[in-house]
This record gives structure tokens, C-alpha cells and sequence, in this order.
């Protein structure tokens, strides 16, 4: 901790050079030459290209790294587009990303700038995005053709709270990421989430435990995530994070993205609960599905100061976690006709359970939230 607060606070006086006195520390990240990275992606082969945004394009590659003998294999992003933007975003990821270290972020192996070429090099991540999941579940990116179970998701939920709270309180500075997002979120071989995409963060203060971060920004972010708040004010703020992360969470307990939600809402008249993800239904414990409904609807209230803390809205998915743990158990008892004492059975599997059923559930709240929501889209 010691350490990476005093080099996120060396962040700063990074940040005041001019550009032609860029620095960056050195012992936390590799400088590699533009001839090994050419290497590891064949010149920049199409075939070995893997994704592709409005930063630049990513390849999978492999590289040696650290001395080591083997080549390891990583994605590497080409950014695109030479503008002074650009530069200043591949920049602050680089100058950030290589001195923060958390099990949710991406982890920053080195950047390559040279001839004109700016490139970062980070961890592969072999299961791709959750949109990957989400939105497509027979992508051929993942291993398993099947959607996401009800646990994965929440626990990727969890481990993204996670990340974005150490961002936000975790840190000597806090750390506003300003673009949360499901396409931001990439997966590793157990499906443990990293959080990526750091070119429009802004460092603010000293993080303080009980102070709201505030500072004026150009607006920036991704059209259906950003804080309304944001886009009244020009403040962006950590509750614009949370904002972000809310519509993440939308996307997640609907697997369609916010666009899509909100383009089918008006002509369809659809509301909660047809518009749970099919797969879903009847798998989400009452109890389970009404504390994540209640997490989601109060990260996207109207402003910041009636929104939570990622810090609450951790703590309040892992107790949705445990409740929908405690359910099944409870569940899988009674189905296999015996006690906890007694049972040497295996449990069942998720999908092999009887449905769960939500009669007594209000989806009044979250219809109203989502309303209100795709106004704003």
C-alpha cells in the first residue's frame, strides 16, 4: 500500500511536465522497442487481431517478459489517431495503470513509443469481455457456449465493485475511471473480472473517507453510462463511477446493453420482470433478486448524493451472494429429501432445480428507475 501511494502521489508531478519531458517510473514498467512488438504480433497480422475500439485496435501476441525464456501471451493495443488527445490518454493509462496493483484491475506489462507508434502491452486475458458473454454467449472467444450462471455473474459484479472501490478509496488519490463499462471488463481464464480502459481517468485530491471528490471535466465517457449529473454539471464525481456501474449492473441481470434496453422499452411496453435476462428466470432467489434490484435502482438515482459508496455497493452484492448461496442450499435440501445432517448426496446443479418463483415481489421501483433511465439515453 505504502508503495503504490507514494507512486500514484509521483503521479502528479508526472502530470505537470511538459510533454516532451514525459517520465514515468521506470522500476514499475518496461519500455519495449517497436521491433519487439512487431515480433509478437507477426508486423500486426490481422488474423492475430482480437478486438477493436475507438482507442485503437488489440492483437494477441506473445513476448518475452522479464528476462524470461518463454514467451508469454499478451494483448497488445495500437493506438490510433495521433491527436494530442490521444497522446495525453495513452499517457495517463500508462503513467497510472503501471502503479496501481489490485486482482480486478488489468495488469500493465509495458508500452512501446516510438516512430510515431504508441502501444500498450498487458495480461491476456482469454475469455475476452463480459459484452462477450452478455451479449453474444456463443462467441467463440469463450470457452463454454453457455451463458453465464447466476453466481459467475454475480461474482464478476463483485470483483468489478471491488476494483472501482480501491480506485476510489484505496489509493492516496483517488481515481475517478469515467468510463465503466461491461466492454471494459475483460475476463481471465477462471472468469476472475479486470477492469480496463483507464485513458479518461482523472486523479483527484487525497482520497478522503467521508469527502465527494468533484472536479470540472470535458465531458467524455460512453453515451448510455454517463451520470446525468455529469452531463448537467460538468462535475464528474465518484458517484459518476457508480452511476456507470448501475447501468452495468442493468445490462447484467438483462444480458441486452443499454441501448438495446432502451430502444425496446417504449414500442415494446416491456417491463420488469420480462425484461430479465430468459436464462435467468426462475434461477434468481427472491430475496437475492430484490437486494440486487434494490443495489441497482439506488446506483442509478438522479444524484450523486443519493447514490452510494462502491464500498456499500460491494458489501451489499456480496450479502446478494450469500443470499442466493443460502436459498439454494436450502432448496437443494428439501429437493433431495433429506437434511444437512444426513445428506451424503451431492447437490444439485443450478439448472436442475425447480424454478424459483417472484409473486410476492414489487418490481415497481426498478420499472419506474428504468423509465426515468432511458429518458436520459
Amino acid at each position: 500500500m505504502g508503495l503504490t501511494a507514494q507512486s500514484v502521489s509521483r503521479f502528479f508531478s508526472f502530470r505537470k511536465k511538459k510533454q516532451k519531458d514525459w517520465a514515468f517510473p521506470e522500476e514499475l514498467c518496461r519500455r519495449f522497442t517497436l521491433a519487439e512488438i512487431s515480433a509478437a504480433t507477426q508486423c500486426f497480422d490481422q488474423t492475430l487481431c482480437i478486438g477493436k475500439s475507438a482507442f485503437g485496435t488489440v492483437y494477441k501476441g506473445r513476448i518475452k517478459v522479464d528476462g524470461d525464456e518463454d514467451r508469454k501471451d499478451v494483448a497488445i493495443q495500437r493506438i490510433s489517431g495521433g491527436s494530442e488527445r490521444r497522446m495525453r490518454e495513452f499517457r495517463a493509462e500508462v503513467q497510472l495503470l503501471c502503479q496501481l496493483r489490485h486482482p480486478n484491475l488489468i495488469s500493465l506489462i509495458g508500452f512501446c513509443q516510438e516512430n510515431g507508434e504508441r502501444i500498450t502491452v498487458y495480461d491476456y486475458m482469454p475469455n475476452g469481455t463480459l459484452s462477450d458473454y452478455l451479449l453474444d454467449p456463443s462467441n467463440t472467444k469463450n470457452k463454454d457456449p453457455f451463458p453465464l450462471t447466476w453466481k459467475q455473474k454475480l461474482k464478476i459484479c463483485i470483483g468489478v465493485a471491488r476494483s472501482v472501490h480501491y480506485l476510489h478509496a484505496g489509493v492516496k488519490h483517488a481515481v475517478i475511471h469515467r468510463d465503466v463499462k461491461c466492454f471494459n471488463v475483460l475476463l481471465d481464464q477462471n472468469l476472475v473480472p479486470k477492469l480496463s480502459s483507464f485513458g479518461l481517468s482523472k486523479m483527484g485530491p487525497p482520497a478522503l473517507s467521508n469527502a465527494l471528490i468533484k472536479m470540472n471535466s470535458n465531458l467524455t465517457g460512453t453515451f448510455g453510462y454517463v451520470d446525468p449529473e455529469y452531463l448537467d454539471s460538468g462535475n464528474v464525481t465518484e458517484k459518476s463511477d457508480v452511476y456507470s456501474f448501475g447501468v452495468v449492473l442493468l445490462e447484467v441481470l438483462c444480458a441486452k446493453s443499454i441501448l438495446i434496453l432502451s430502444n425496446e422499452r417504449p414500442g415494446s411496453g416491456a417491463i420488469f420482470p420480462d425484461l430479465i435476462d430468459p436464462f435467468l428466470k426462475g434461477k434468481v432467489a427472491p430475496d437475492c433478486l430484490k437486494k440486487f434490484m434494490n443495489i441497482t435502482v439506488r446506483c442509478l438515482r438522479r444524484t450523486g448524493a443519493e447514490r452510494p459508496t462502491m464500498g456499500e455497493v460491494q458489501v451489499e452484492l456480496e450479502c446478494a451472494l450469500e443470499l442466493q448461496e443460502s436459498a439454494d442450499a436450502v432448496k437443494q435440501l428439501k429437493e433431495l429429501g433429506t437434511s444437512a445432517s444426513t445428506s451424503l448426496a451431492p447437490p444439485l446443479p443450478a439448472y436442475d432445480m425447480e424454478d424459483y418463483t417472484y409473486e410476492n415481489i414489487s418490481f415497481s421501483e426498478i420499472n419506474e428507475t428504468f423509465c426515468i433511465l432511458v429518458r436520459f439515453i
